[in-house]
């Protein structure tokens, strides 16, 4: 994440940089042969020898050179195999929503993880950063399935809407998306329009 300075009024706008480099279009799916529409799109040019034989003669196919990740975008296109997909396809102002791998915290307690408020902490109590009770006693017997507990925290996919593109890059493949988006550093997401 950055900031960009507007040179005229000199307000601040917190971005978070993408480099959404040229993705060449691997695969079309269709519902008549493949049962549902999608694009496939390839990312990250590496050295053949470093994807595997199988991934090398699918890309063979599509006339593209070795790519490190694959990524499918659900529903109808009006693109071909062979095109390439740049950052040229946003605009300025334009709503988009982005998805990725969210930065992982490990294993944290309920308060962090869930948001519980914690217990008093004076007068000899036990229950300051605890989660109070989890189950009854005779009825049911049991800790029921899906009770908000301490775990691990992070890690999982989570698709972040609402968010607007700031301004585009052509030349060094660079999205600027105003505010935050899920993911660590240099980790992969997907952008799509909102």
């Amino acid at each position: 994440m950055t900031q960009v300075f507007d040179p005229e009024t000199g307000g601040v706008t917190p971005v978070t940089v993408v480099e959404a480099g040229p993705c060449p279009v691997v695969q079309v799916k269709t519902s008549e042969t493949d049962g549902y529409d999608a694009v496939q799109l390839a990312f990250d040019a590496v050295a053949d020898r470093k994807i595997t034989k199988a991934e090398r003669g699918h890309l063979a196919k599509a006339g593209a050179e070795a790519h490190r990740h694959l990524v499918e975008f659900r529903g109808i296109s009006e693109l071909v195999v062979g095109e390439t997909v740049t950052v040229e396809a946003f605009e300025p102002g334009e709503q988009v929503k982005v998805a990725g791998i969210s930065v992982g915290k490990g294993f944290q307690g309920t308060i962090k993880r869930h948001n519980f408020s914690r217990g008093p902490v004076t007068h000899g109590s036990h229950n300051v950063r605890k989660p109070g009770s989890i189950g009854a006693s005779a009825t049911p017997s049991r800790v029921f399935k899906g009770m908000k507990m301490a775990g691990r925290m992070g890690g999982k996919r989570i698709t972040q809407t609402g968010l607007v593109v700031h301004e585009v890059d052509a030349e060094r493949n660079l999205l600027l998306i105003k505010g935050s988006i899920p993911g660590s550093k240099s980790g992969l997401v997907e952008i799509r329009e909102a």
